[in-house]
């Protein structure tokens, strides 16, 4: 079977259903908006299309292999204890206390649950996408990739430029709804689409994903500690955790999202940094690229010989279960998705991270795998170099002192990044799921805050108290892909099927959740129930053990899973009665219109709203909280309005005029009342004021955009309530 023929048959199925969801939605069309958005749908397939047809197929010299005459003895000499120098690991320690200042600076004014979690919704695309991509890239993702770079080539790429697949399911399907819902949780989800007890099994599946990615995290950092200095792996994971834990702890979702930004660019400037000295020390790109076996510039390896790295596998593991999983059940990312401005923001956001970043990090995070199989090649290292250390010997050898601290830095920060991000989403979940609806029904902000900060050191301690567990695998890229692959297919398919199948019912979901996890763990205790669905890859080493079981098929676990949870949804739904309508409004496709209303507390429609300046006049009063989204209520003059288009229960968006904050000093808020003002201004409460005006700024012009319009007449451009 042709590796890139199935990859986009079978992704091109899930692809063709979003774009027919977009276009009942009105997202795609015949109008201006609906040609533009179709445009954009098929221009994320060429490229990824292109990109891989060329690597696949395309006709590509090497050149003749070198030999190695010795010279990087001090990099790949055995029995090392420390790698660097004292000046690398001095710049190490001042990036952590960077990390520390900012993060607690940031943590300032959280003073509520939507502070903490969502930052307050008001940051720009940019922003949010800039973060995105640090949590996109973890540690284990450096040294994962590399190995897999090193052992298979460009092939490595494939588990990042698979996304195509579900980018019309996500942006105009998954987001709207996800925006505008205002749902605290993934697991709150659940519960208003069917009822607390989908929810209560959601919130144990969700925990167990995102406990079980923070001990991924750090026994990768562990073991990168390890490698580096000989420290033993669970100390290491430990110090590791007390860092991350201490900014997320203080600050949340803001300290997260501006920490990130920080993170995020040190990542792709390191990355591309280690790739610029590999080129230019052999002497150029066009001699870099010859010195990659053609092999190891293929973009699918093989298609199921190798159980190590098998095309299939890495599609249904990586771009079917994993990539769903992180796009519409990441606890994470979907905070960071909410914490955007408006919808619009969110889904640029999404479509730069699909269509840019994705592809920069796949660059990024295998890079030193593909430069050290080019200096192996080209003579300049020995050929007997272990893959999972090629990264730090091709580095140490590449980079002078100080550069390979700046190298360990960017690890840290990957691993920072994916972790900071994973234990407010635990937070998230805990507080909202559990604490608040069975413990404290009406905790206060600060009883919920505490909360959310003792929530985020126990869930560090817990992961540190997985390390061992995921010690026992023989690779950090077995134990990520064995876990993903045993427990997503039973939320991916339960989410995909309440968002996107009206009939699909609430006993139907808990049977998929509930049968779905004994299907995968009886698989584990019996791994050949799953040859039938493996493609032909070979089961792998296994013992008879369930850790020993979860090895087998660690990846086509992953395709066994989906099929089966979905055939128990299927069928389950078919024998259920349906509920009905009123109970999905604003929860399911083709009512993104409902889910507006309650978000603002009155009808409206998206569009690109205008923009004017404004002077802010703080009334002195405490905030009114108006709609599902508790927004402040503001009154604005009517010569502001005119000039806006706004009127009373339109949802506005504030903003200091410095574009280059990001939204740091924005809110959004509602108009409740228009006064005669002959001046261009807005009334904002005192705690609003203070968000959006800072302490230097009170006698200047604020930036005052209409999100979301009240519907007068119906529009054919815009997604309308079914």
């Amino acid at each position: 079977m042709d590796s890139l023929l199935y990859s986009y048959v079978v992704g091109g199925i899930f692809f063709a259903i979003g774009l027919i969801f977009a276009a009942k939605n009105g997202y795609i069309g015949m109008h201006p908006r609906g040609v533009r958005n179709l445009l954009l749908c098929f221009g994320v397939l060429a490229v990824f299309l292109g990109a891989q047809l060329w690597l696949q197929y395309g006709r590509m010299e090497t050149l003749p292999a070198g030999t190695y005459t010795g010279g990087a003895e001090h990099v790949v000499k055995a029995g090392r204890t420390v790698r660097g120098t004292t000046l690398d690991y001095l710049i190490v320690l001042a990036y952590f206390a960077v990390i520390l200042w900012a993060g607690t600076w940031f943590a300032r004014n959280q003073k509520t649950t939507k502070d903490f979690f969502f930052g307050g919704q008001r940051f720009s695309w940019w922003l949010i996408a800039m973060s995105l991509i640090a949590s996109l890239i973890g540690s284990y993702s450096f040294v994962k990739y590399s190995q897999i770079g090193y052992s298979y080539g460009l092939s490595s790429s494939q588990a990042y430029l698979n996304d195509w697949i579900w980018f019309p399911l996500l942006v105009f399907g998954w987001l709207p709804i996800l925006y505008f819902s205002r749902i605290t949780s993934i697991p709150e989800y659940f519960g208003r689409r069917f009822n607390p007890h989908v929810r209560n099994w959601a919130t144990v599946y969700l925990i167990i994903y995102l406990v079980g990615y923070i001990g991924v995290n750090l026994f990768t950092m562990g073991k990168i500690v390890n490698v580096l200095l000989g420290w033993p792996i669970p100390l290491s994971a430990l110090i590791i955790a007390l860092v991350t834990t201490t900014y997320v702890t203080a600050g949340g979702q803001t300290s997260v999202i501006m920490t990130d930004l920080i993170q995020g660019a040190l990542l792709l400037v390191v990355g591309l940094v280690i790739l610029y000295l590999g080129v230019s020390h052999l002497g150029g790109i066009e001699a870099f690229w010859g010195h990659l076996p053609r092999d190891a510039r293929l973009a699918f390896h093989n298609f199921n010989a190798d159980p190590e790295f098998p095309a299939v596998g890495i599609f249904w593991q990586d771009a079917i279960a994993g990539s769903a999983m992180f796009y519409f059940l990441n606890q994470g990312i979907a905070m960071r998705m909410m914490a955007a401005k408006s919808l619009s923001e969110s889904r640029k956001s999404a479509s730069v991270t699909i269509l840019v970043l994705m592809v920069l990090a796949a660059v990024v995070v295998a890079s030193g795998g593909w430069v050290a199989r080019a200096l192996v090649h080209a003579g300049a290292l020995p050929g007997d170099i272990k893959p999972d250390e090629a990264f730090f010997i091709a580095t140490e050898f590449l980079s002078r002192p100080g550069i390979f601290g700046l190298v360990l830095a960017a690890l840290t920060a990957a691993l920072m990044s994916t972790v900071d991000t994973l234990i407010t989403a635990v937070a998230a979940v805990t507080v909202n799921d559990i604490y608040k609806p069975y413990i404290r029904p009406n905790a206060t902000e600060a009883q919920l805050l505490a909360s959310a900060r003792v929530t985020s050191v126990l869930a560090s301690l817990i992961g540190i108290g997985l390390v061992p567990v995921f010690m026992s695998f023989n690779s950090v890229y077995a134990a990520h892909a064995a876990f993903t692959a045993a427990v997503t297919p039973p939320m991916v398919v339960a989410l995909l099927f309440a968002v996107f199948w009206r009939r699909f019912t609430a006993k139907a979901a808990l049977w998929t959740l509930v049968g779905g996890m004994a299907a995968i763990v009886v698989s584990m205790a019996f791994p050949d129930l799953i040859t039938p669905f493996a493609h032909g890859v070979p089961a792998g080493k296994g013992g008879s053990g369930l850790l020993d079981g979860m090895r087998q098929h660690q990846f086509m676990r992953a395709c066994y899973g989906m099929v089966v949870c979905a055939t128990i949804g299927i069928g389950v739904t078919l024998l259920t009665r349906s509920e009905p309508m009123e109970k999905q409004r604003g929860l399911v496709w083709g009512t993104i219109g409902d889910a507006l209303r309650q978000y603002t507390g009155s009808a409206g429609e998206e569009r690109f709203g205008s923009r004017a300046p404004a002077m802010p006049v703080n009334s002195g009063a405490q905030p009114n909280y108006v709609g599902a989204g508790k927004l402040p209520a503001v009154a604005v003059s009517r010569s502001l309005a005119a000039k806006l288009n706004a009127a009373v229960g339109d949802l506005l968006y504030v903003t200091d005029r410095r574009a280059w904050t990001g939204g740091l000093n924005s809110a959004q808020v509602v108009v409740s009342a228009l006064t005669d003002s002959e001046d261009e201004e807005i009334v904002l409460d005192q705690t609003t004021f203070k968000q959006v005006v800072a302490a230097r700024r009170t006698n200047k012009t604020v930036v005052v955009e209409c999100l979301y319009s009240q519907i007068h007449a119906t529009s054919p451009a815009s997604p309308q309530s079914s």
